[in-house]
């Protein structure tokens, strides 16, 4: 069975994602940023940013059925390398105990200047 989640954004329509999708125990949720309808969510703030990614990534996998505590795979996708500090000590507050796999990347630009991490995740849930 195919479940997908939509945040409603115009561009899961314009594109054709999913901001997540489960089959059976296993969730992915696509690259998230920090955007909430048309606003951008502070600036080039990795730190803020991340926080607001991940709170919306824990709603997606709500909706899945899941929580933060089945994230095994945390992939972070950023513009500078010089986010790395507060895009790892966010991740942090949200995964310190749950210790997901984790990846971080230099990327060369997101679709808006002003956005600075997106972030994706697997979850899988026990059976």
């Amino acid at each position: 069975m195919r479940q997908n989640i939509s945040s409603n954004t115009k561009w899961e329509n314009i594109v054709g994602y999913s901001r997540a999708v489960r089959v059976g125990n296993i969730i992915e949720v696509a690259g998230t940023t920090a955007v909430d309808g048309e606003t951008i969510i502070a600036p080039k703030d990795g730190y803020e940013q991340t926080k607001f990614i991940f709170r919306k990534i824990e709603k997606a996998l709500q909706e899945a059925g899941a929580e933060l505590q089945d994230v095994v795979r945390t992939r972070m996708f950023v513009t500078d390398i010089g986010y790395s500090d507060d895009v790892g000590r966010a991740h942090s507050e949200f995964f310190k105990e749950i210790r997901p796999a984790a990846t971080m990347l230099e990327i060369s630009k997101l679709v808006e200047d002003d956005l600075v991490v997106e972030i994706e995740v697997t979850a899988i849930l026990s059976i």
